[in-house]
């Protein structure tokens, strides 16, 4: 079991990472704004689940082929950036000029959730973050370094879930605000289709580091 030095610095730098602007606030803005509180909720729970399982793979080791095999990481992040992409071009095409908000055909809440997983398990970023981030709290004489990882790993989203509950929160307020402006309707999809974009080429042009 680790310190609880080393849990009490974990979670203040953890809490420091999550209230970080990035692309996970952005992605669940922009579902939030899309789809109105409840989408903008569940893709917290797609993210989080995501995360969760880049930590196991950590854990496990797997995450170290990303760090040794450029090709593994350009394919998957590719795939990732791909797959926004579309999601975004999607988001731009689904009203049309004069359509408002609520005659768009919503996303059911499994469809979100699928897509706040698939883009966070196709970014090799992420994998790489945890491969930087959680070792350095894991103490070797402390017990298992598998078993720490993986305790550092729910610990992350101890700061990481309610943080980004109320990014989704203030998304799904900002959506009811643009709901009842039916001039608007169009901004919202294009929002949301921007950042999804905007997310995918940020993606693609990443390198490994």
């Amino acid at each position: 079991m680790p310190s609880s030095h080393s849990i009490i610095l974990f979670m203040i730098s953890a809490l420091a990472l999550n209230l970080s602007p990035g692309p996970s606030i952005l992605y669940i803005l922009s579902r939030s704004i899309g789809q109105g509180r409840e989408a903008g909720l569940v893709s917290v729970l797609g993210l989080a689940t995501a995360t969760l399982v880049h930590a196991l793979a950590m854990a496990l080791g797997l995450s170290t082929l990303f760090l040794y095999s450029p090709l593994a990481f350009a394919v998957v992040k590719y795939l990732g950036a791909a797959y926004l992409v579309y999601l975004g071009i999607g988001a731009l095409l689904s009203r049309g000029p004069l359509q408002p908000a609520a005659a768009a055909a919503p996303l059911s809440l499994g469809s979100v959730y699928r897509q706040g997983v698939v883009p966070d398990l196709l970014n090799p970023k992420v994998a790489l973050f945890f491969i930087a981030f959680l070792p350095q709290f894991v103490d070797p004489a402390a017990g298992s370094t598998t078993m720490q990882i993986l305790f550092f790993g729910l610990l992350f989203h101890v700061t990481g879930v309610p943080v980004n509950l109320m990014v989704a929160l203030a998304g799904g307020r900002l959506a009811t605000f643009l709901a009842r402006r039916p001039a608007w309707a169009r901004v919202q999809g294009w929002i949301t289709g921007t950042i999804l974009i905007g997310l995918g080429l940020r993606l693609a042009l990443s390198e490994q580091r």
